[in-house]
């Protein structure tokens, strides 16, 4: 499996701006180093379920452009997470949802589950009996 994560932009409407597609690299420095970082665990911790995971932008804002793109890619399934909350990184960005919904390309809701288990170590060698009456 490969996995991409994706942002999209709109291309300007500007000469200047499409003279100067390098800016591109400029897109990636909005990403911090905390995600870098948390990319490269996933790499180590899932590297015989994953083969690729990686980040990329799209520039266009047309499903033909899109569904060029995710050939490319060879992209079987978009998944987003079932409370996903746009979030742009300049004027130029664009809602992947507006794309996504015209590609054909099957779109699953993912339902992302975080636990957060604490646990008290002092506590836990307290046998039960003895907790309840220091509580009473």
């Amino acid at each position: 499996m490969n996995v991409i994560f994706l942002h999209a932009f709109k291309l300007s409407d500007s000469i200047t701006d499409m003279l100067m597609l390098s800016r591109r690299s400029r897109d990636y420095e909005n990403i911090s180093d905390e995600f870098y970082q948390q990319l490269n665990d996933y790499k180590k911790r899932y590297a015989n379920e994953i083969s690729k995971i990686g980040i990329e932008y799209f520039y266009g804002s047309t499903a033909s452009a899109f569904k060029n793109f995710i050939e490319a890619f060879d992209v079987d399934c978009i998944a987003y997470p079932k409370d996903y909350n746009f979030k742009a990184l300049n004027k130029y960005s664009i809602d992947p949802k507006f794309l996504t919904e015209r590609s054909g390309c099957e779109v699953v809701y993912l339902n992302i589950m975080t636990l957060h288990v604490q646990e008290n170590l002092i506590e836990s060698r307290i046998p039960e009996a003895q907790l309840q009456k220091s509580n009473a």
